[in-house]
């Protein structure tokens, strides 16, 4: 039981955090756009490969269930160890990830404007992959207690 709840916390995680993300960006002007960086890493990869990329409503498609695929397998990781230390390797799972989406899309060439533009832009990057982590943690301790 413990990788079917060690999985099963990253995908309530990640859905966590896809679930701000879309909501945010219909209702906060200087919301961070992690699809875009999932678009653009498409892109290019695809372009360094010689295929044109599709239309923008397929990648972003492509993106979204990406995303969902790599977030759920990182948050997972929330799983190894005891339920009881869940909590803090959630919210540091959280904190990397949060620091990661901030610092590392300049360095990659995916640009800084979409989760690196303001202050704001920045503390809402971090504070909701931060929420994915604890979503994760929460969810992992309550399949681990039903053990």
């Amino acid at each position: 039981m413990t990788a079917t709840a060690a999985l099963a916390s990253g995908f309530a995680g990640a859905s966590a955090l896809t679930l701000i993300h879309l909501t945010a960006q219909r209702a906060v002007p200087d919301a961070p756009r992690a699809d875009l960086l999932g678009m653009r890493a498409i892109e290019k990869t695809l372009r360094r490969a010689g295929q044109e990329p599709p239309p923008q409503d397929r990648l972003f498609g492509m993106a979204l269930g990406g995303d969902l695929t790599a977030n759920s397998l990182y948050y997972s990781l929330v799983g190894i160890g005891s339920p009881e230390g869940a909590w803090l390797r959630g919210a540091l799972l959280g904190l990397a990830a949060g620091l990661g989406a901030v610092f590392l899309p300049g360095p990659l060439g995916l640009g800084r404007d979409a989760t690196n533009r303001t202050p704001a832009n920045r503390a809402m990057t971090v504070a909701w992959y931060l929420a994915g982590g604890l979503a994760a943690a929460a969810t992992f301790r309550c399949l681990r207690r039903e053990d």
